[in-house]
């Protein structure tokens, strides 16, 4: 860090670290979207507390056009973070996909389209 218009500067010895942990529950749109055959999807876990245990628990599954029940990703305790899970489709077929994820309370649903 300078601190004189002659060139000098002194270290700090003090390191700023932001160790925050997320305030809301959040699904993104996986990318890329359309894909083909893999997709990333990121979600976020807010520090919540449930009887104690830091966390909630997490679902995330995959459904077709029909509603049915393709796959699940994720069916655990989470604890507060940032997640992301590849998805690999390789064996369905084209067409458009919903991911809903479940948090307690929180249930958020978005398309995606997997194109061969």
């Amino acid at each position: 860090k300078q601190i004189d218009l002659n060139g000098t500067f002194s270290y700090s010895n003090e390191v700023e670290v932001d160790l925050s942990l997320p305030q809301t529950f959040s699904l993104e749109q996986n990318y890329p979207n359309p894909f083909n055959p893999s997709t990333i999807i990121k979600y976020t876990i807010p520090n919540v507390t449930l009887i104690g245990v830091e966390g909630s628990r997490v679902i995330l599954k995959i459904y077709d056009l029909l509603g049915n029940e393709i796959a699940t990703l994720v069916n655990e305790n989470k604890t507060a973070g940032n997640y992301e899970i590849n998805f690999n489709a390789s064996i369905l077929s084209s067409g458009t996909y919903f991911y809903k994820l479940q948090a307690g309370s929180f249930v958020e649903t978005k398309k995606m389209i997997l194109i061969k």
